[in-house]
């Protein structure tokens, strides 16, 4: 029996039970956004892992992704990059390793680390294709479905598929172009695979089957996003929409079956397409958890992309966007060390905290940041801070002869002379 079976006969779950308790709700509202699909709660009967509400009426949560490449295939990195996630705060990981051995890389991820992990099967069934059989367009179609299962054996808790890619939606990429290209792997991957074999795409063509998978092995569907821009002038264009509406469909196809979705959205957008795109998202998938990838706004600043993503990231959560796929400082260069992991990490942990002050008015952290500023209570300044142990050096190696005032002001500290005649 799924969460979602159990939501929708009036069952409070444990895990209802802790998320409700973090979030500041009630249960029968976790149990009733459970149930109609508003709420995913992303467990695994294979391994225990530590319970995260994302959807409707819940605090923005935070994903960051890593993995090996075929440059750089290092398990020991990726172990510290989950390490440095965790230490930053990070809410999931997803595991997106496309070098070395996918199997005991995947173990020892997800044997490191107490969080849900999530995965693209996809990856590996084409990269394991292109190794054995020259192509990954020699992909077969069993494999794809194998790999799924084998990963969600693992403890998979969350699963990436791009099932909303199909002839309609290749048919509008090819009819309007792209000026950034197609930047989605998987989608590249499959679009390969559908022109070179002519045929549809199998997780489209046999989405029962998926679905079948994902129940037995209580996984929680998270529709793929192959179209996404990669530019911002290719941002809500004609291919992005047709594979939103048919992931849509499809997802409520999900919920009735008891398979807890989250919808993937764009990955390049300009500021002024953020709150279009979420309210679209949310309108044609009955308001489906939306899981934002960035976004990025400007294609200019690499090297800085992480800033660049929480500017996007803030504005997409303050308009509902429910979960934020973090982008560290090295996006379009390099595969990412461990310390751009953890920067990426707060950089989206910041987005978040300031698109729930507008979506979920939580503003209470900021309100006591703002007392203790007042007070000069340099103490409940640290421990209210996003990153407390940094804000603490940055202080400590530059400590004032006055050490109620900081090296800013010096002796004309604001806030110590107005103090000596108000008491706020």
């Amino acid at each position: 029996m799924s969460i979602v079976t159990d939501a929708k006969r009036g069952i409070v779950t444990d895990e209802m039970k802790i998320v409700a308790a973090e979030e500041g709700v009630t249960e029968d509202f976790v149990r009733r956004g459970v149930a109609e699909g508003h709420i995913v709660i992303p467990v695994s009967p294979y391994r225990d892992v530590k319970i995260c509400g994302i959807g409707e009426g819940l605090r923005t949560k935070v994903n960051a992704s890593i993995g090996t490449s075929t440059d750089i295939s290092d398990i020991d990195m990726e172990i510290e990059k989950a390490r440095q996630a965790e230490i930053a705060g990070t809410d999931t990981l997803m595991e997106l390793s496309t070098g070395g051995d996918f199997l005991d890389i995947r173990k020892r991820i997800i044997a490191s680390t107490n969080l849900s992990v999530g995965s693209v099967p996809l990856y590996q069934a084409f990269i394991e294709a292109a190794i054995k059989d020259g192509a990954v367009v020699n992909m077969k179609e069993d494999d794809l479905f194998r790999i799924t299962a084998e990963q969600a054996k693992l403890g998979t808790n969350f699963m990436a598929i791009h099932t909303g890619i199909n002839w309609e939606t290749v048919k509008r990429l090819r009819n309007q172009g792209r000026h950034g290209g197609l930047v989605s792997r998987g989608g590249a991957f499959m679009t390969a695979w559908m022109l070179h074999n002519e045929k549809e795409n199998p997780l489209y063509s046999e989405f029962d089957y998926l679905i079948e998978i994902m129940k037995e092995h209580e996984v929680t569907l998270s529709m793929g996003n192959g179209m996404r821009a990669g530019a911002i002038h290719d941002a809500t264009d004609r291919a992005q929409i047709q594979e939103l509406i048919i992931n849509a469909e499809l997802a409520d196809k999900a919920t009735k079956q008891d398979v807890q979705v989250i919808v993937e959205g764009p990955g390049h957008v300009p500021i002024d397409e953020i709150a279009a795109n979420v309210t679209l998202m949310k309108r044609v998938t009955n308001n489906k958890p939306f899981y934002m990838l960035g976004p990025i706004v400007t294609d200019i600043a690499p090297g800085y992309d992480d800033r660049v993503a929480a500017i996007g990231a803030a504005i997409s959560s303050s308009c509902g966007a429910d979960f934020i796929c973090y982008v560290t400082p090295a996006e379009h260069l390099a595969l990412p060390t461990p310390e751009e992991v953890f920067e990426g990490v707060i950089s989206s942990r910041i987005a978040a905290h300031v698109g729930d002050m507008i979506k979920l008015k939580k503003r209470d952290a900021d309100l006591e940041m703002g007392h203790a500023r007042r007070e000069l209570d340099w103490e409940r300044q640290f421990n209210v801070a996003m990153n407390p142990k940094r804000a603490r050096a940055i202080r400590d190696e530059r400590m004032p002869a006055d050490t109620d005032g900081c090296t800013m002001c010096g002796d004309y500290c604001a806030l110590k002379i107005v103090n000596r005649y108000f008491k706020f």
